[in-house]
This record gives structure tokens, sequence and C-alpha cells, in this order.
């Protein structure tokens, strides 16, 4: 006799907001090869990058240990750190959630 199959309900979407989408973008610009190796970063503020965002994750890099910041005349920011004292150890800022694949 054949089971009747189970109704599974869809896994919820995770909808990423801006903050999250601003936070992975930082995350990923500060984590790359290059600016590890080079130890500085520009990040450009993006048409889709609200006030609010960008505000509080300005502020989480700022009150960031080791980061210097510049902010430059055509909104975007310079990010300059000195290699880390256990064997240039990558700078992390934000890390993101972790969250169940949507599939």
């Amino acid at each position: 006799m054949a089971k009747p199959k189970r109704q599974e309900k869809p896994a919820a979407r995770h909808e990423v907001s801006g903050i999250e989408r601003l936070g992975l973008r930082v995350s990923s610009m500060i984590n790359h090869p290059l600016a590890q190796t080079q130890r500085w970063v520009t990040i450009h503020r993006l048409d889709t990058d609200g006030d609010r965002e960008w505000e509080e994750v300005m502020g989480l890099l700022s009150e960031t240990d080791g980061i210097e910041m510049t902010f430059n005349d055509d909104e975007s920011v310079t990010l300059k750190w000195e290699a880390s004292a256990e064997e240039d150890r990558p700078v992390e800022v934000l890390e993101p959630a972790e969250e169940p694949a949507p599939f």
C-alpha cells in the first residue's frame, strides 16, 4: 500500500535587508585578497545604499579598532589598516548571519 505523501511547508524566503546587503558588500571588499595585501580599500556609496544603512555601517566601521577611515569628497570612504600581530590575519568587520539555503 502506498504511503500518502506529506505536504511539506515551503521554506520561508529570507529577503536581504539594505543594511545586510551593504554589510556583505563592505565585508567582501575588505576581505578581498588584493585589499588584504595592500591593507586598504575604498568603498563607494551606491544609489541603492540608503542614508540609514550607510550611516549604520559607517558607524560600525568607525567603532572597529585598527581601522582608519577617510571620508572622500565623492561620498566614498577609504579604509586603511595595519597588519595584525597574529601573522597577518585578515580584518573581519561584519559577519553575515547564518541563513539556511533557500533551496
